[in-house]
């Protein structure tokens, strides 16, 4: 059975009613440009440019496009901001601290928001390019977490990867920002070419000793359209095997929980206190403005131009290259290409890959609540075959399910 059939049958029950409170609300802002970019890379990411001035028409683009956003979900406060990219840290202090006075004179942001800001720890190109004190300014900025992509400390493994930072750049980046920012954290990538599960059991071991309280720790995947996707069709990349690999995983989740920093998301560890909100509030269903190119959202609310009646859940995307973006900005106040809303089937899909993804994935209650029940067979056969756990009233991946995520979410929404 393929999956829209199996989403009929997981369709809203006449009784179940939507709540009415909007979701709190987060904004994703894309910055599009790298100084390189990474062979394993898919994301929307351009070479940058030199030319400084040009980040004064991108301030004009940003702030149009919240605008618009604005009109269709008025309603605040901020509670957090992620600027991703590219590598957001070649953005100005200055660009940084205006955006985020154009964001809190629209919505107000909420006490303690979190406001997240990706940077590489290159000394030439990335947190470091003038020492600590571009760290500085981001913090004077509102930058409350640097979040770096280190992705290897081994000098080999990151020329493999293209990255332009030696693992001591990211040592003195990430002392650095454990100075400045009230949290930091960093990313790492495993499953590389030619790494072992003992090398990466040596290499976190060692990463754990650095005192983060939070780590995205991704296994590498061959994305379509990439250097390592064409490297890896003619032989000239291989990447360990799916028993290496998880073994590796296995060893993570270990690895990680005993230092203190169990998994709350499938590759994302943190002490309690240290989650990313951003992304925690986006896996749970919250609002998230999608702005910049190629940059994704989620809002609920209405579109005054085709919609009257009960709010919606809408789906925003943005035109991906940055000079068309630009150009339909300055044109129309906004560079989306599309914004349309999402369809029963849509959301309960949307439920469940994301409520899957988390630890403690997603109490059927707050399904409901969404006007979401799911089909009770393929749950409990689920259950009944140990990838989920014995807990009734949640839908959460058991520890072999969480190996196994991908089988698992695959004998959910297909027959």
């Amino acid at each position: 059975m393929r999956l829209r059939n199996w989403l009929r049958r997981a369709l809203p029950t006449a009784s179940a009613k939507k709540a009415d409170k909007k979701p709190p609300l987060g904004i994703y802002l894309h910055w599009p440009f790298c100084t390189a970019i990474c062979p394993y890379c898919d994301f929307n990411v351009h070479k940058a440019s030199s030319d400084k001035t040009a980040q004064q028409n991108w301030l004009a683009a940003y702030r149009a496009e919240l605008s618009h956003a604005h009109s269709l979900r008025p309603e605040g406060p901020v509670e957090t901001v992620f600027f991703g990219g590219g590598t957001p840290s070649l953005m100005s202090a200055q660009l940084v601290g205006d955006i985020l006075s154009a964001i809190d004179a629209l919505w107000g942001f909420a006490p303690n928001a979190e406001i997240s800001l990706e940077a590489n720890p290159s000394l030439k190109h990335g947190a470091m390019q003038n020492g600590a004190a571009h760290l500085q300014d981001l913090r004077t900025a509102g930058v409350t977490r640097l979040s770096l992509g280190v992705q290897a400390f081994d000098d080999a493994a990151l020329k493999k990867l293209g990255r332009a930072h030696s693992a001591d750049d990211a040592k003195k980046s990430f002392a650095a920002a454990q100075d400045i920012f009230p949290q930091a954290s960093f990313d790492l990538i495993y499953a590389r070419p030619g790494q072992s599960p003992e090398n990466w059991q040596a290499e976190l071991s060692a990463a754990l000793k650095l005192g983060a309280r939070h780590m995205s720790l991704y296994q590498l995947t061959i994305e379509p359209d990439t250097p390592f996707a064409r490297m890896a069709a003619d032989g000239r990349l291989i990447v360990p095997d799916e028993e290496a690999a998880a073994d590796m995983f296995q060893l993570t989740q270990e690895l990680c929980a005993a230092a203190g920093l169990p998994a709350y998301e499938i590759s994302n560890h943190a002490a309690p206190s240290d989650i990313c909100r951003h992304n925690m509030a986006s896996w749970q269903g919250g609002d998230y403005l999608g702005i910049g190119p190629g940059a994704h959202g989620r809002l609920t609310g209405q579109d005054k131009s085709r919609l009257t009646g009960q709010d919606k859940r809408w789906a925003t995307i943005a035109l991906r290259h940055p000079t068309v973006w630009l150009a339909q900005t300055a044109a129309q106040g906004h560079g989306w290409q599309s914004c349309e809303a999402l369809d029963e089937e849509d959301e309960i899909m949307e439920a469940v890959l994301l409520g899957l993804r988390l630890s403690d994935g997603v109490a059927l209650a707050d399904l409901a609540a969404r006007g979401i029940e799911l089909a009770a067979a393929q749950v409990e056969k689920a259950r009944a075959d140990g990838l989920l756990s014995d807990d009734t009233t949640r839908l959460q991946a058991s520890p072999q399910g969480r190996l196994l995520l991908d089988t698992l979410i695959g004998r959910l929404l297909v027959d």
